[in-house]
């Protein structure tokens, strides 16, 4: 299928993204902006050609390919390439790895492999046959854990697959394309801080100024040479490029500067300490802009990689991560363990989020993450997912997976049809003040706390326990707001 309007960027057709019906191994790259305009796309088993089609109404050019529902359509080679839940269906271990090989071989730059992953305890209600499991639908299924599927990608493409999510891995053509991928995963999004001083030298020149602020905004330090293009209309005003951002400081807050160069380089921190786990990467496989940003920050590659290793090794030092965790200006802690909304993760203590970055880097997040929850005892790293967070005042867990970074197990729990799952509390307790609920859950706490609900909060903890409670007091819930309930006569 031959696409008509290549899309420009990810951003022009988010809304249509979200309403297909495509795979979550398809939707992952898409929404990780690996599709540029132009960008072709085969899919190796491709089932009905859900994705190929979905694929092709965005604009792409797009193709597939299933020995069974497509055996005419031809095998042949993309930019990207997706062999989504294909070798968990395939009983033969040769003809597993061969299909493996083929796909690979037909991916220019990309190629996409997701499996079955277990998830709890392996083994249970399934029948064992070869070295996969007979489904209830009597089909053979070969369940991998999330580490293993990474080891046997590895061994037989003899590469280094990303994992981007539970059974969902990347493998990059391109070294540099790789690197830049990874390193994108831990850069958080910045702003350009606010002019506070009106400088009448500042506002003769701001138009010109703002390709330097938007650059050292992103990349937390100045360009080196040949990085921007308006170098030369700014040096020609000011003869250096720090003579023109020490104007920019003038005019703006030069702390929120300094704030946005010391996230960037925590951010690179963290990138190079996850890269001891794989290949870490030789200086020249990475992009100019990654080499610039370490030479800025560090000096030399080995300083940053040197850096990165004690920040990786302190990690297992007795006391370091509960330390992290009781110094946190985010989160509620309670005993070992902090909870941290996901939209506060940015937030969080350079160490606690690089022990996230081992857990969401080695198996992928929940779906929908609500929030993190960190243990200080031991190497382990949950993730919980509340539907109803913002809009419940007391919402309750549907699902959890917990990440054991000792044993590289996952285990994941489904509370949706419950009778009585937990239940959240004090929810300003979990997010950042400038969260846009922040307000709202304060004033239902500090309610609560008024009506004495909260005391003894291990009876209250789950659905039953809290409408216990309320009932006790007379107490309703309208919305974020408690309401006395006349006794029924």
């Amino acid at each position: 299928m031959k696409p008509e309007n290549p899309p420009a960027t990810i951003e022009r057709h988010k809304a249509a993204i979200a309403r297909t019906e495509m795979s979550k191994p398809v939707r992952t790259a898409l929404e990780a902006g690996l599709f540029p305009a132009g960008t072709s796309f085969f899919d190796y088993g491709c089932g009905h050609g859900v994705d190929v089609r979905q694929m092709a109404e965005l604009g792409y050019e797009s193709s597939g390919w299933d020995p069974f529902y497509a055996p005419a359509m031809a095998r042949q080679a993309a930019d990207v390439v997706n062999l989504g839940y294909v070798i968990n269906v395939i009983e033969n271990e040769g003809e597993r790895r061969e299909t493996l090989r083929q796909a690979w071989l037909l991916a220019r730059k990309i190629l996409i492999v997701a499996a079955q992953v277990l998830l709890g305890e392996p083994g249970k209600g399934r029948v064992a046959y070869g070295d996969g499991v007979v489904s209830a639908r009597n089909t053979f299924q070969k369940y991998y854990d999330q580490t293993e599927l990474k080891n046997y990608i590895d061994s037989v493409l003899e590469a280094d697959a990303v994992p981007v999510g539970l059974g969902i891995f990347f493998i990059f053509r391109d070294e540099t394309q790789a690197q830049a991928f990874r390193a994108a995963r831990f850069r958080s999004r910045t702003v350009v801080p606010r002019v506070k001083k009106q400088l009448p030298t500042f506002d003769d020149y701001r138009e010109r100024l703002q390709p330097l602020m938007d650059f050292v905004s992103d990349r937390g330090r100045l360009p080196f040479p040949g990085e921007l293009a308006d170098e030369p209309a700014i040096r020609a005003e000011f003869r250096t490029l720090e003579r023109a951002f020490a104007l920019v400081k003038q005019a703006t807050d030069a702390e929120e500067w300094d704030a946005i160069t010391e996230r960037r380089k925590e951010e690179m921190l963290g990138y190079m300490a996850l890269s001891k786990f794989g290949r870490r990467p030789k200086i020249t496989d990475l992009p100019a802009d990654l080499q610039n940003d370490i030479k800025a920050f560090f000096g030399t590659y080995k300083n940053a990689c040197e850096t990165a290793d004690r920040m990786l090794f302190s990690l297992g030092q007795p006391g370091i991560l509960a330390q992290a965790c009781r110094t946190s200006l985010v989160g509620k802690l309670i005993g070992d363990t902090l909870y941290v909304h996901v939209s506060a993760l940015e937030t969080l203590p350079p160490l606690l989020k690089l022990y996230e970055g081992c857990a969401s880097r080695t198996f992928g997040r929940l779906d929908h993450v609500t929030l993190i929850k960190f243990r200080a005892d031991k190497p382990r790293v949950s993730y919980l997912f509340y539907p109803d967070f913002d809009t419940d005042p007391h919402p309750a867990l549907h699902s959890s997976m917990k990440a054991d970074l000792q044993s590289l197990y996952v285990e994941y729990r489904d509370y949706s049809n419950s009778q009585n799952p937990p239940v959240l509390h004090r929810k300003e307790t979990f997010v950042t003040p400038d969260y846009p609920n922040f307000e709202k859950f304060a004033r239902l706490t500090q309610q609560e706390e008024k009506w004495g609900l909260l005391e003894d909060p291990k009876t209250i903890g789950t659905r039953n326990g809290w409408r216990e409670r309320l009932q006790a007091a007379g107490a309703e819930l309208r919305g974020h707001r408690l309401v006395r309930v006349k006794p029924s006569e």
